[in-house]
């Protein structure tokens, strides 16, 4: 049974929910979550695989997700710059000079943005279901939507299967709570890929028990704007990093497909780059990848 220390951080004027287990003395292991996503996208089991080898884990509600504030984004809207210095927020709070940094799809972008800018804050990266942070796919997608093939020098653009689905998703906040939650738990069976099972009760109760802790739902597609919020700092060479790094991707990934995962190794120096057969978007819901993402995880923090 896990036990865990929940603690409220903050990051400027920004409320954060946090939650430690392990021992304090232990290395730490950051996971950062993924777009619109709040800590508990990093399953029980995925949590206590780290702890029982030897790890301080650590994991957070995003700002506009979970337990956390959520922001007025007309007013005060942010970026990736923002929302790594979240992350900083999180490990000052904690008393952690630095971490293992585990971040999947925005998490990882999250992770390369700290490697490259705060690169004392990061003992290793891993980047899960990641494209390298400077890509805006924004283009790629448009034509993709349109019919139209991908430009030669842009990485591929999501599934068809995924992008049938953005209009569903776009009509889901004007629907029932029971609507909105069929549609996100639409989207995880999605993301999980078509080649794996889909452990659907897990992700139904997962769904659920993010609406149920949520502040406000609606809020986390703020994340979506704050993709859309570009700079100098997102397109900093990723030569500069130089913690030791692992990409893990999924050869059925329906957001990022394979090459995004090979073009972020190729660009971080001596990067490890794993595929793993059959994997989506979101391991987590597919039986047997939690286990084995752990262990990857824990090789490589070592």
């Amino acid at each position: 049974m896990l036990t865990a220390e929940e603690k409220f951080v903050h990051s400027g004027q920004v409320q954060l929910w946090t939650e430690r287990f392990g021992h304090p003395a232990d290395p730490t292991v950051l996971l950062v979550m993924g777009t619109a996503t709040p800590a508990i996208g990093w399953p029980d089991e995925f949590v206590q695989a780290l702890v029982r080898s030897g790890r301080q884990v650590i994991r957070f509600d995003h700002r506009d997700t979970g337990r956390s504030d959520c922001v007025d984004f007309t007013r005060h809207p942010y970026a990736l710059a923002d929302l790594s210095g979240d992350t900083v927020a999180v490990l000052d709070s904690h008393g952690v000079a630095a971490a293992h940094v585990v971040g999947t799809s925005l998490g990882a972008a999250i992770g390369q943005w700290l490697a490259v800018h705060q690169p004392a804050r990061v003992r290793t990266l891993t980047a899960l279901a990641a494209s390298p942070m400077g890509n805006n796919p924004g283009p790629a997608w448009a034509r993709a939507l349109a019919g139209q093939p991908a430009a030669a020098d842009e990485l591929p653009p999501p599934t068809a299967e995924f992008l049938s689905h953005l209009p569903v998703a776009a009509k889901a906040p004007r629907g029932t709570a029971q609507q909105r939650m069929e549609a996100d738990l639409h989207m995880w069976r999605v993301l999980n890929g078509g080649v794996l099972p889909f452990n659907e009760l897990a992700a139904r109760r997962f769904v659920e028990e993010c609406y149920a802790r949520a502040t406000n739902v609606a809020a986390a597609s703020n994340h979506d704007l704050a993709g859309q919020r570009w700079a100098d700092d997102r397109r900093a060479a990723l030569s500069r990093i130089t913690a030791a790094t692992l990409v893990l991707h999924g050869s059925d990934d329906p957001l990022f497909p394979q090459a995004h995962g090979v073009a972020l190794a190729a660009q971080i120096p001596g990067a490890q780059l794993e595929i793993v057969p059959g994997m989506g978007h979101h391991p987590f819901f597919a039986p047997g990848l939690t286990e084995r993402i752990a262990d990857l995880v824990i090789r490589h923090t070592s």
